[in-house]
């Protein structure tokens, strides 16, 4: 998959779950329930024991694209991508990441917090920005900032909410990012929130 392929298909689906667990078996378990109750997209924090475990089982399945979150540095990148990551977030703006995950073929969607900061992630190569922490700020903020950046690629993610997935969306996000507001509560309430979500979502 090309990088531009992913951001394609985030903008399809327009949502992906965040994944981070205490134990490796509880992310897979986690991940797999939402990964059958439709999910495409995830993203495993490193943060997660045993995280790149978890990646390479989850590349393995077909239909789905893996990420890694929480990535701080090249060496993390690099060994995100070797396991099958797809795509790397961080809640900053390393510019080793970005280089890493292009050098590998992987999508670089670096954190960001101002005006300034998105415009120097695009000049550094990002290919979305993940606004964060997203509860800090507001659909409305978004829409305002958009205005004068209408081709940053925004993804809202930290404290984004089922509920308010439609409204980022309407204020120009390319995606949500949920982590807590999914999979709270173990493997059968994540896929029951991810079927309603996706069902909310195709119903406009």
């Amino acid at each position: 998959m090309y990088r531009w392929e992913l951001l394609t298909e985030l903008a399809e689906q327009k949502v992906f779950g965040i994944v981070r667990a205490d134990t490796a078996d509880a992310a897979l378990g986690t991940a797999e329930a939402m990964v059958d109750a439709g999910l495409r997209t995830l993203e495993i924090a490193l943060t997660t024991p045993g995280a790149l475990g978890v990646i390479e089982r989850l590349a393995g399945r077909t239909g789905i694209t893996v990420g890694a979150g929480t990535v701080l540095d090249a060496a993390s990148a690099r060994m995100s991508v070797l396991a099958g990551a797809r795509f790397l977030v961080a809640p900053s703006l390393p510019a080793e990441v970005i280089g890493t995950a292009h050098r590998y073929g992987a999508a670089a969607i670096p954190g960001v917090a101002t005006p300034t900061e998105i415009v120097a992630a695009l000049e550094q190569g990002a290919d979305a920005v993940k606004l964060f922490p997203a509860s800090s700020f507001g659909p409305e903020w978004l829409a305002h900032v958009r205005a004068p950046l209408p081709q940053a690629p925004v993804v809202a993610t930290g404290g984004v909410r089922v509920e308010d997935v439609p409204a980022w969306i309407h204020a120009g996000a390319v995606a949500c990012g949920l982590g807590a507001g999914l999979t709270t509560g173990g493997p059968e309430a994540a896929a029951a929130r991810v079927r309603a979500l996706l069902d909310q979502l195709a119903a406009g």
